[in-house]
């Protein structure tokens, strides 16, 4: 059974950072794009980051471009999202994900597993 399970999300205060990790199982998705999706209430599901499999060509959203990092480590079948200078508006459930494409994948749809998420708050 492939499963994807995040972990790290909180409740910070704006300026600090988290870690977020995803554990992936059930098989190996090294070739696989991975990537970091988050969606705040009310709002529709929206691309973070995204890190290829094979290369590794990262792709950040502009909104938090300079402020977050995407890493994998393909010998633990792992995704990491560093974030750092936490905003408010960075509060929502962050969503790990796998692609089979081999290119950059930045719409959900693209994306074939999904992880359950992990909520972030940040207040002001």
């Amino acid at each position: 059974q492939v499963q994807l399970v995040e972990s790290g999300g909180g409740l910070v205060q704006a300026g600090d950072s988290l870690r977020l990790s995803c554990a992936a199982s059930g098989r190996s998705f090294t070739g696989f794009t991975m990537g970091w999706f988050r969606q705040a209430p009310g709002k529709e599901r929206e691309f973070v980051a995204a890190i290829i499999g094979f290369g590794g060509n990262i792709y950040y959203a502009d909104a938090v471009k300079g402020r977050f990092t995407v890493s994998r480590d393909h010998a633990k079948n792992t995704l990491s999202l560093r974030m750092d200078s936490l905003k408010p508006e960075d509060t929502a459930v962050y969503y790990c994900a796998a692609s089979a494409l081999t290119g950059m994948a930045i719409t959900t749809p693209k994306y074939n597993y999904w992880g359950q998420g992990t909520q972030v708050t940040v207040s002001s």
